[in-house]
């Protein structure tokens, strides 16, 4: 008999396990970090205490599935809430037996309850089984994800600024040395085309004096 419910404390080894197994289950498993149950141990009740929601599908007395979902608010790039599903996973021994139906079903129920608009999931990476599961029951792309390693991150972040200040100092030299060039020219300029007229634009040609008559 398959049953879906909410985990209890006494559930979280299992839950862990599965996770585990969920890793393994990827392709791209190895690069999700280290397998340590403690960990996820604590990740999982730090969860629950944050007001996240673990189903686990419980069959013949073993925790054979899990969800784990996490209601999102309405934020500023969404006016209604959703359930966001961190984790949609069932032992490969309880495959093809309904058990993802089952739990999706109770996930869907719970969205419904805190008036969620949709519905996202996040399987594991590389993990094509459920991918296609996901598809078959409507689920399309919705954004592409990037992640980047923080140390490797502010590696490259420095080493852009200092590049940038390397071009901005070079840039600076350049325009100080063409300001020389221009200032040159234009004294060489003056010195070439003679003494500048200083008189005021329209006062004409000075006066001459005849010089007094004697006699």
């Amino acid at each position: 008999m398959l049953e879906i419910r909410p985990a209890r404390e006494d559930d979280l080894p299992a839950v862990a396990a599965l996770a585990v197994e969920a890793r393994d289950d990827s392709p791209t498993g190895a690069q999700l970090g280290a397998q340590e149950t403690g960990r996820l141990l604590e990740h999982l009740s730090v969860l629950l205490a944050a007001g996240g929601h673990v189903l686990v599908a419980e069959q013949n007395g073993q925790v054979v599935g899990v969800v784990l979902g996490r209601v999102v608010d309405a934020y500023l790039f969404a006016y209604r809430a959703s359930l966001y599903l961190d984790m949609l996973f069932v032992a490969p021994r309880a495959r093809r037996h309904g058990v993802g139906h089952a739990l999706l079903r109770a996930a869907t129920d719970l969205a419904a309850e805190h008036a969620c608009a949709d519905i996202y999931s996040a399987p594991v990476p590389g993990n094509r089984g459920v991918q296609r599961f996901l598809a078959r029951l409507g689920f399309a792309p919705a954004a592409g994800h990037r992640v980047a390693p923080v140390a490797a991150l502010q590696r490259r972040l420095a080493a852009d600024v200092a590049a940038r200040d390397a071009h901005a100092g070079r840039r600076g030299a350049r325009i100080g040395l063409e300001d020389l060039i221009a200032r040159r020219r234009r004294a060489r300029s003056v010195l070439e085309s003679g003494p500048i007229d200083l008189r005021p634009v329209g006062g004409g040609a000075p006066s001459r004096r005849h010089p007094a008559k004697t006699g």
